[in-house]
């Protein structure tokens, strides 16, 4: 028969689009299998019986979540660009390689280009002749944290000072320079501020090769992993910032994670079905924070599976979800074990598990019929 529409639950918008999002995918084929009446077949009856089984109505937590593929990832994205003077391209990383501060991105002319941390870039010299700014204050903060200021003269400002100079030439220092080369100034191009650590993803130049200012030399992204992904923009009011996520992963165990952030911009891709033509329906990237564990591989590019927990109910009634039946006039229903029907409520639906809060005329352990296996 033709399953009424589900009833309308109080409730938050969030909890109640969720459910009817399960309802419809989780419920339907239960309903499809039961034949929901009062009347019982006569014999000879042709109409096809299930076979059933029984179930125990227990009380306990049910979580509700949204299930989507994603893949794994590292966070951010950036593109290192040559600043210097023209040269031969003489060392470049592989892909994969992780580059920290103070350690070489690439050399040109056997020189190399450091890594430093900051949020502004590299725009000019840095010297005793320098002015005042914000790329002084970065170098200075570099400086102290590689110990290249032992005796704590340098007070980290934007004015480049004489202990600024110093720090500088013993930085000239560790890097094997002659004592003539040691001028305590950074020239531009031989040092690259970036937020933090970098993963080399991709090589865009060639070793060997002339490489002038303003040319990319490496694709680089940060070393935190995460999970990206795609959902319905019709969904997104469904997620939110730091809601726990479940993650599978083929050949390896269950991962924890949460939830970072949720795209602001919806996009459409074009359907790759030509017959339908059009856009496919618009997304937003959901990004989820992950710790892998240690000692495992270290993966690009994996795809992975998500539980979004979306709502937790503790302490409720539950039924596997295969023992709800559609009630005549809308509505649901279980079957008890001695043939009864008793009318239920649905509250949130446990995809994973297989159960579903409900609220009516039951109590833990009595026993709801559900179809055999």
């Amino acid at each position: 028969m033709t399953r009424p529409d589900p009833p309308r639950r109080p409730g938050p918008s969030r909890r109640a689009a969720i459910t009817v999002l399960v309802v419809v995918v989780a419920g339907a084929a239960t309903v499809t299998l039961w034949r929901v009446t009062t009347h019982r077949p006569a014999p000879g009856d042709p109409s096809p019986q299930v076979r059933t089984a029984t179930a125990a109505v227990t009380r306990g937590t049910v979580t509700e979540r949204i299930q989507i593929g994603g893949t794994l990832t590292f966070d951010g994205s950036c593109t290192v660009v040559h600043q210097g003077a023209p040269g031969v391209l003489t060392t470049l990383p592989a892909p994969g390689d992780v580059v920290a501060r103070g350690e070489r991105l690439y050399s040109v002319d056997a020189r190399p280009v450091r890594l430093l941390y900051g949020t502004t870039p590299a725009y000019r010299d840095l010297g005793p002749a320098t002015t005042d700014g914000a790329d002084v204050r970065q170098l200075e903060r570099n400086l102290v944290a590689l110990g290249m200021d032992p005796g704590r003269d340098i007070v980290v400002d934007a004015r480049f000072t004489w202990a600024t100079s110093a720090a500088v030439r013993r930085w000239q220092a560790s890097w094997g320079l002659p004592a003539w080369r040691r001028d305590g100034r950074l020239a531009m191009g031989e040092v690259v501020f970036l937020p933090g650590r970098l993963r080399v993803r991709q090589v865009r130049a060639t070793p060997a090769s002339t490489i002038r200012p303003d040319t990319p030399v490496l694709g680089a992204t940060s070393t935190r992993q995460v999970i990206t992904a795609r959902i319905g923009a019709d969904r997104r009011r469904l997620v939110r910032a730091r809601d726990r996520v479940h993650i599978s992963m083929t050949g390896a165990e269950p991962l924890r994670g949460t939830v970072l952030r949720i795209g602001r911009v919806a996009t459409a891709a074009p359907r790759n079905d030509s017959a339908q033509g059009g856009e496919a329906p618009a997304t937003v990237t959901v990004v989820v924070g992950v710790r892998p564990p240690r000692g495992g591989p270290v993966l690009d590019q994996a795809p992975v599976r998500l539980g979004i927990t979306t709502a937790t109910r503790e302490d409720v009634l539950m039924v596997p979800v295969t023992a709800l039946l559609a009630r005549p006039g809308g509505g649901y229903q279980v079957r008890l074990a001695d043939g009864r029907l008793a009318g239920v409520e649905p509250g949130l639906f446990d995809d994973s598990a297989g159960t579903v809060e409900v609220t009516g005329a039951l109590r833990p352990g009595d026993r709801v019929e559900v179809p055999s296996p």
